[in-house]
């Protein structure tokens, strides 16, 4: 009986644990990438990191088991960790690249692998499919004997060397001395304590929640979006907090919410970020974006003179055009941005210190930064709707839906003209009055989301509300504003 095809999606595999995810598909998965890594090196040396989901340090053990089964020298971290701790590791380290234990944003049930080359980015396409190729080439692969294999695993501390790379990038001094009150809110990942110790030592203060390890994530999914994060929110309506910064399960995605207590959405995160990087640091170049990403930035890139690249869906395109074009920022509607200077991967850590440093730096609350990123783009709306569907008929439900909207295209949506269509990557209806809006199946779960970006609220449901009737879907989870 053949064994279940391992197939790689936006970043990493990912599956359900005890169905796909168990130790021998770990196995088989570490296998062909042991077999990869020693056709890139004659001597290659393994990252390999995990993150809080039950027993994610023991399926790593087990990767590092396998690696050094095949003579491959494995780095093995001391406790969860961030995804881009470990990709920043296979740089310092010059490493052969890295396997992470982790499902990233997905519900508590799931667990995964991530692969990171050499390069330390999101593994593009043709690196996943020739690890798909030797993965599922593979028969059951045999458990090591983990006393034979020991010399080639060594445990290792990657923190050091990861705050010196942050601090390279941001005046770490400066933001410790700021006397900024910042809540990190943890979600149960791996990226507990990394705020508090970056930050801590001076005059400024972190408060830290659900910095504790719970594999079910308190009930909720770790993604740090509405409405996973409404104790963070309440925390900081509050009043006595200046930012917070939210990092899912695996830390490589971001979240932000003012010292009002305001979420600041994806969209309008990255558009800060431009704004900051160009506008204060004085940085130049090209800015990379997903087609799931806001228009805002095609008016800070006019403003700035440069050009924007839009890509497909997931870092693993955002990455190699970053590289291509020595982009200054890639960004994605997930909550997942890298900075040219770092690795061309998602840093969520890294992107909280810049939002610290954009405080400081203009001297104002991150409020009134909004507002004036609002006075020079205009005003923008964006809402993502998750429609969750029957993980058996997902695959039939997609084709369907897809060959309806591949078939018989809309003419207008919510009474506004289709301008053009993208649809490489789902179908993106761009609209006369500059809006748009986005139908995406994901290649994670039994899910569609779509997405809009127009000038307010109401015109941003309509637009969502016109799709879900044309592909005869109503929408089962709540919105994300």
């Amino acid at each position: 009986m053949p064994l279940p095809e391992i197939k790689f999606g936006t970043d990493g595999w990912r599956g359900v644990m005890a169905d796909d995810f168990t130790y021998a598909s770990v196995r088989r998965v570490a296998q062909g990438i042991a077999e990869y890594m020693r056709s890139r090196s004659k001597d290659p040396l393994a990252v390999v990191g995990y993150d809080c989901r039950f027993a994610s340090e023991e399926f790593a053990r087990t990767a590092a088991d396998v690696f050094g089964a095949n003579g491959v020298r494995s780095l093995i971290f001391d406790r969860p960790s961030p995804t881009q701790v470990a990709s920043w590791t296979v740089i310092d380290r010059k490493a052969t690249g890295a396997a992470v234990i982790t499902a990233s944003h997905n519900p508590w049930l799931f667990n995964g692998v991530k692969y990171k080359p050499e390069t330390g980015s999101s593994a593009d396409s043709t690196v996943i499919g020739e690890l798909e190729k030797r993965i599922n080439a593979l028969g059951e692969i045999e458990r090591p004997d983990r006393e034979k294999v020991a010399e080639f695993v060594t445990v290792y501390d990657p923190r050091a060397a990861y705050y010196e790379q942050i601090g390279r990038m941001v005046d770490l001094p400066r933001l410790r001395d700021s006397g900024l009150r910042v809540v990190h809110e943890c979600m149960h990942g791996s990226g507990y304590g990394y705020v508090a110790e970056l930050l801590g030592g001076g005059k400024t203060t972190v408060t830290q929640l659900h910095s504790d390890r719970n594999p079910f994530f308190g009930g909720l999914n770790p993604e740090p979006i509405p409405p996973n994060i409404d104790e963070a929110i309440a925390v900081m309506k509050g009043g006595g907090h200046d930012l917070c910064i939210l990092t899912d399960g695996d830390a490589d995605r971001v979240g932000i919410i003012d010292e009002t207590g305001r979420f600041i959405n994806q969209l309008q995160v990255f558009a800060l970020l431009v704004l900051h990087l160009f506008d204060v640091l004085g940085m130049r170049g090209p800015i990379v974006k997903t087609v799931n990403m806001t228009a805002m930035v095609e008016q800070l890139a006019k403003q700035f003179n440069t050009e924007v690249y839009e890509v497909q869906v997931g870092f693993k395109y955002v990455a190699p055009k970053m590289m291509e074009t020595n982009a200054v920022i890639g960004g994605e509607e997930s909550g997942g941005f890298g900075v040219r200077g770092h690795i061309p991967e998602r840093d969520g850590i890294l992107i909280g210190m810049l939002f610290a440093d954009m405080i400081v730096r203009r001297g104002k609350p991150l409020s009134e930064v909004v507002r004036d990123l609002e006075q020079r783009v205009g005003p923008h709306a964006y809402a993502r709707h998750d429609i969750h569907l029957q993980r058996d008929t997902y695959d039939r439900d997609r084709k369907r839906i897809t060959e309806q909207l591949a078939n018989h295209q809309p003419k207008e949506i919510a009474g506004v003209k289709v301008a053009r269509v993208r649809s490489d990557d789902g179908f993106k209806f761009y609209l006369e009055d500059g809006s748009w809006v986005l139908f995406r199946t994901s290649g994670t779960e039994a899910l569609v989301r779509i997405y809009s970006e127009a000038p307010d609220a109401a015109a941003v449901q309509a637009r969502l509300k016109a799709i879900e009737e044309i592909v005869g879907l109503k929408q089962e989870a709540a919105a994300h504003a």
